[in-house]
C-alpha cells in the first residue's frame, strides 16, 4: 500500500474487526449459559481472588459505578455463582467470592473464550499467531 496515512486508517479498523469477531464468537459462546458480558467480567475478576472482594474494589476493577457493581453482583447472586459473606475486617462491608457452580463456569467460560478466540485466528499460522501475539502485546503495553 502506497498511502503510510490510508494504510494506518485501515490497520485500526482491520483490528476493530478483528475484536467484533472475537467478541461475537464469545457472546455466541456466554449466551448459551445465560451470561452476559459484563457477569462474565465480574466472574473472571472474582475468580482471580480467591479471598473474595468488596463490591468496591469490583467496582474498580470493573471500571464501572459501584451502583452497577452492586447489580452486577446481585444478579451473580441470585444465579448461585458468588456469595456475600460479611467482611471480617469491618462488620458493615461484605465480601463477594465465587461459589463452586462460580468457579466451575468460570472454567468453563475461559475454555469457550479461548476456543472462539482460535477459531476466529486459525486463519493465521503459528509463526503468523506469536508475531500478532508480541505485536498486541507491544500495543496493549501488557502481556494478559
Amino acid at each position: 500500500m502506497d498511502d503510510p496515512d490510508r494504510a494506518q486508517a485501515q490497520t485500526g479498523d482491520l483490528v476493530m474487526a478483528v475484536a467484533r469477531r472475537v467478541r461475537g464468537a464469545h457472546l455466541e459462546a456466554l449466551a448459551s449459559w445465560g451470561v452476559t458480558p459484563s457477569q462474565s467480567r465480574a466472574l473472571r475478576v472474582l475468580g482471580s481472588r480467591a479471598d473474595g472482594m468488596r463490591p468496591s474494589v469490583l467496582a474498580d476493577e470493573l471500571h464501572i459505578a459501584p451502583r452497577s457493581a452492586t447489580e452486577v453482583a446481585d444478579a451473580l447472586v441470585e444465579r448461585g455463582w458468588v456469595e456475600r459473606a460479611p467482611d471480617p475486617t469491618d462488620r458493615r462491608a461484605s465480601l463477594l467470592a465465587l461459589t463452586e457452580t462460580g468457579r466451575d463456569l468460570v472454567a468453563q467460560v475461559d475454555v469457550v473464550r479461548r476456543r472462539a478466540s482460535e477459531e476466529v485466528l486459525d486463519v493465521l499460522t503459528p509463526d503468523q499467531r506469536r508475531t500478532l501475539h508480541e505485536i498486541l502485546t507491544v500495543v496493549v503495553g501488557e502481556d494478559l
